[in-house]
């Protein structure tokens, strides 16, 4: 028996296949920061640069607003400008002692050289300390990320 599908049959069962995918999604658990920056679309530039992140999400408002997902390896952020709605901006931003992103990479060496060379200021050097390689630097954004790995053993 032969089965004679039209054109219009054939995109109403791709749209119910995707409606069928997107209900079976499984949706995991996970905490992703939220940066607020002075200049978010120069972050999103940096951080493209420094760690080699890749968008998989952006909407831009018509005010100029901009919010933009970032994934480096798997590991994903947000991105947005600072909030000046009903809450006061932060005359400094969160970081140091506050707020400090750890990013894990297999080579600390090279992603913090690549970050130092797209505008970041180093606060400590890659170095061995505690059972982890790593080092500490500013981004552009007054941001404190330290960028490391375990060290083999520990």
């Amino acid at each position: 028996m032969r089965i004679k599908i039209h054109n219009n049959q054939l995109r109403n069962f791709d749209v119910c296949k995707i409606r069928i995918e997107m209900a079976i999604r499984v949706i995991t658990t996970s905490i992703a920061p939220w940066l607020s920056v002075k200049n978010s679309p120069r972050a999103v530039d940096f951080y493209k640069s420094a760690f080699g992140a890749v968008e998989s999400y952006r909407l831009e408002a018509p005010d100029g607003g901009l919010v933009v997902r970032l994934s480096v390896s798997g590991a994903e952020f947000w991105l947005s400008n600072e909030s000046t709605g009903d809450q006061q901006p932060n005359k400094e931003p969160l970081g140091g002692d506050s707020v400090r992103m750890i990013l894990t990479v297999p080579d600390p060496d090279s992603i913090f050289a690549k970050a130092l060379e797209a505008g970041a200021k180093p606060v400590f050097p890659v170095g061995e300390e505690h059972g982890w390689r790593l080092g500490r630097l500013i981004d552009p954004f007054g941001l404190h990320w330290e960028i490391g790995k375990p060290i083999d053993g520990h």
